[in-house]
């Protein structure tokens, strides 16, 4: 798995934050529109069984009658990230921002999705103003600080990132989501010691928080050491999330490390039937090369390079890789 943070549990971190905020004002927002809120019982009744498609037609029946209705946008938007239409939910998450300017709910998700996109055609310049000017006026709202300092991990800027993460924690020292998110911070700027002691700290926090058990396993398998003990958090991580990519990957890499290549073989091939990852490939094409099957080899590590040209240790290998061995 890439240490960086899959979409797959990113956007499960989005969907947390934004269950709150569609009970919280549902009732304000819905006084003296009985139209409106009908269908939105009932697109949150479809919602509720499944049925997005069914939620979604109810939702915007209910925003014909109610065009300005936060709620509404929020309520589309959360869909839109389950049916990884990330776009769209940009959109909805602008509507309910532009109709409620205060809504620091709204911003800070918005900036989650647009840390989370990789599209180049995404201006972020502006919600990193908002987040700025939300940080000042509402300073006790963690979900700022993690969504400003995921924008400037985007950025690049490692350092701004860390100092906003920082914050993040010292607001709320029991919140297990800002010291993974501070965590990630350290793992860019190479700060390991920093990256293991935030890590634990958030599954102390909370022993069940999936993404941090698998950080932190797959960080101790790119460090070579605790194993076992990498191995022991992966397969926990699993148990939450038994069909996640990144984890799989991080289940057959354990096996690559303790030598039992058939078996790492069959966890990376069920990652990479679920995820398409240049690190997933690379861990294949190195899993193929210990089986002596150097045809399957070139394969993954050319998907691999596909996915990310700049690995000039892959094309190192495959420089090296007789073209018509078995």
């Amino acid at each position: 798995m890439s240490i960086a943070l899959r979409l797959t549990g990113f956007y499960a971190t989005v969907l947390l934050c934004l269950a709150p905020v569609l009970s919280a004002e549902a009732q304000e927002k819905y006084e003296g529109n009985p139209w409106s809120l009908g269908h939105y019982i009932i697109g949150s009744y479809y919602d509720s069984l499944g049925d997005l498609e069914g939620a979604v037609n109810e939702y915007r029946l209910a925003q014909d009658a109610d065009p300005r209705n936060a709620v509404l946008s929020l309520g589309l938007a959360s869909i839109f990230i389950r049916q990884e239409k990330y776009l769209l939910a940009a959109e909805e998450l602008r509507k309910a921002a532009g109709s409620d300017p205060e809504m620091g709910r709204a911003h800070a998700l918005l900036s989650l999705i647009y840390a989370g996109v990789d599209n180049s055609e995404v201006d972020i310049k502006e919600p990193l103003q908002v987040l700025e000017r939300i940080k000042d006026t509402e300073p006790e709202d963690i979900e700022v600080y993690k969504s400003l300092g995921g924008l400037y991990l985007k950025q690049g800027k490692l350092v701004q990132a860390k100092d906003i993460f920082q914050l993040a924690v010292k607001k709320g020292p029991r919140n297990p989501q800002a010291h993974f998110f501070l965590a990630r911070a350290y793992y860019k700027l190479k700060d390991y010691r920093f990256l293991e002691k935030e890590l634990k700290e958030a599954i102390r926090l909370d022993p069940d928080y999936a993404d941090a058990l698998n950080f932190l396993g797959y960080f101790y398998l790119e460090q070579n050491r605790n194993i076992n003990q990498a191995g022991k958090m992966i397969r926990r991580a699993l148990v939450f999330e038994p069909k996640n990519g990144a984890y799989l990957d991080s289940l057959g890499w354990f096996y690559y490390k303790k030598k039992d290549y058939k078996k790492a073989l069959i966890y990376l091939q069920q990652a990479a039937s679920i995820l398409a990852d240049p690190e997933i490939y690379s861990h294949l094409g190195d899993t193929c090369l210990k089986l002596r099957n150097l045809k399957d080899a070139r394969s993954n590590w050319e998907k691999s390079l596909e996915l990310d040209p700049h690995q000039n240790n892959l094309k190192a290998n495959l420089s090296r890789l007789p073209r018509n061995g078995k």
